[in-house]
This record gives C-alpha cells, structure tokens and sequence, in this order.
C-alpha cells in the first residue's frame, strides 16, 4: 500500500497537538484541508485513527501504533531527500519553483538567464501552482519556492521573501455590463456570478473571491475552474467574473474578456514563500535576488506594482500621518 508522506506529516502534527487548529496553523494549511487528509488516510487504511470530540483529537489504539512509528519513517524520508539534495548540489543542483501564470509573465525568461549566470551549473525547474493543493506542493516537498500574489495572513503562515506588491483587478467578459468602464467599485461585483477555484484550494479560493472584503456577503458561484485556462475560458464565455493580479491583463490578449481596475479591494503580496524551518540555501537567496531585480525594472515601466523598498516607505509614510 501506497501512502503520501504528506498524510504521515499530518497524522504526526495531529497527534502532537491534539487539535486541528493547532495543527493546520503549524503545516500552514487550512483546518478543512487537514480535516480532509487525515480522513483519507482513515479510509486508505481501512481504520479510525483519532476520536473526535471537543477537547480535540485524541488517538484510537491503532492511530497510536501508527503514531509510533510514522517518526521514524518520515525521519528517515527527509534524511534520503537531504542526501539527495546535497549530491545535487555538489554537481549542480535544481530549483524548483512554482508559479501562477500572471507572475511568470512579470517575471520570464530575464529571471530564469540571471538566476543561471548566479548559480552556475544549476537547473531551475518551473511548475504551475497546483490548485488541488493550498500549499501548492510545499508542504510535501515538490516544491522548493512558490511564486505568490498572496493575502497578508500568508507571510504569517510561511517564511517568504518579499518582492513587492500588486493590484487586484476583476476580468470579465468583454459584453459584460460593466466592460466599457475604465474602473468599477468592489461594490459593483458583490451580486455578480464568479468563477472560483476548486474548495481543496482552501484559503486561496477565498481570498480570489474576495472573502475579506465581503464583510460576509455571500458569494454566488457561477463555474469552477481548475486550472487557469479553465478559468480564463469560463469568464470570457460570461459565466462569471473574477479577481486577479493586475499582471493577467499584459498575461492575456484576448479580445472576449477585459481586465479592469477595482476601487476597495486591497493589494497582493508578491513573494517567495517557502515553509517555516526550512531554510532559505544560496539558490534560493539567488533567485530571489533575480527576481526582486527584475520587478523593480518591471514596476518601473508599467506601474504595475510596488517594489519592496516602495511598499515599505508608503508603509511608514501612512503611520507617520
């Protein structure tokens, strides 16, 4: 039988937290996601591993017997993974990095022949952000970096690297009633159908929905997409609207949807996030730096975003006023 080793990380923080919250907060998931993982490995293995109740996750007789030993199998995972790694890096290692496509578009191939004039030898590897996954493959280790436009309660959740921040725009049909605006409101939007991302996307598809900004609205779904060609197809077939980064609009030429500014929705973050305790080696430090060069060049010429440096002398202007 074959079991991820993300689901063994899940059972083992449940079981040394003794509660969901707890546990969800220290992978950096969401409390539905991790709810989800441990009851497909219950239903993998055929058995109960925890009896729920209010005073949180306690371990059934075979949950503790798995408990026992999943440490020394994942320690044993990671010591393998290390090894690898550290004759990879000895010989010229690889990146791996995910990615949106509206971030690939503000970064592409300048970022990718910097990062190789840094790291020599090396392979950067690019994947597109998997929607099915909240971590997008960081939590299992598929991935290294992911490349986010993310809410603030991300940098809480992960280490990252900032590299600035950027508008979100809502993309629409091109026949929609509101396409021949040059802006709208966030009000404007509330009773409109949107295309959302798949549940097990977990905090992302909220915040692309504009959950905090609702203030508790309710949202009405019009199509589920679940990849971004999915998604970019159902707006401009007019089954929904949608917030993006701002970059969608120089990502995307087509002629059926519009890309529109919105007045009361806050910012993303741009960064590079990588879990807490996993540290950050010199390829990493190294892409980062090549990307926060080539954003600066980027949001120079478009206005697109801000740069780290910008984004924080507005932050500290704001409190000086």
């Amino acid at each position: 039988m074959d079991v991820d080793t993300r689901m063994l990380r899940c059972l083992t923080v449940v079981g040394e937290e003794g509660q969901l919250t707890a546990a969800a907060a220290r992978l950096g998931v969401s409390q539905p996601t991790l709810t989800k993982q441990v009851r497909a490995l219950e239903r993998q293995l055929g058995v109960e591993l925890f009896r729920r109740s209010r005073a949180g996750m306690a371990p059934t007789a075979a949950g503790a017997e798995l408990l026992a030993r999943a440490g020394t199998l994942l320690a044993g995972w990671e010591e393998a993974v290390r090894a690898a790694r550290l004759a990879a890096a000895e010989a010229g290692g690889e990146l791996r990095v995910g990615f949106e496509g509206s971030t690939m578009s503000l970064l592409g191939r300048a970022v990718v022949e910097d990062f190789a004039r840094r790291m020599p030898g090396w392979r950067l590897r690019l994947r597109q952000n998997d929607w099915f996954d909240e971590s997008s493959g960081l939590a299992s280790g598929r991935l290294d970096l992911a490349l986010w436009h993310a809410p603030a309660s991300m940098a809480e959740r992960y280490a990252h690297v900032p590299l600035g921040t950027e508008e979100r725009w809502v993309v629409l049909a091109a026949d929609h009633r509101l396409a021949a605006r040059t802006e709208v409101s966030v009000a404007d939007l509330w009773d409109e159908p949107f295309v959302a991302i798949p549940e097990q996307a977990g905090v992302w598809r909220d915040y692309w929905l504009g959950a905090p900004e609702r203030a508790g609205r309710p949202v009405r779904i019009g199509a589920v997409a679940h990849n971004a060609d999915e998604w970019m197809a159902a707006v401009a077939c007019g089954q929904g609207v949608g917030f993006a980064p701002r970059a969608v609009g120089r990502w995307s030429s087509r002629p059926d949807v519009r890309c529109l500014p919105v007045r009361g929705l806050g910012p993303s973050l741009v960064g590079l996030f990588r879990p807490r305790g996993r540290a950050q080696t010199p390829a990493m430090a190294a892409f980062a730096e090549s990307c926060r060069l080539h954003l600066e060049v980027q949001f120079r010429a478009t206005g697109g975003g801000r740069s780290p440096e910008a984004a924080a002398a507005q932050t500290s202007a704001n409190g000086a006023g």
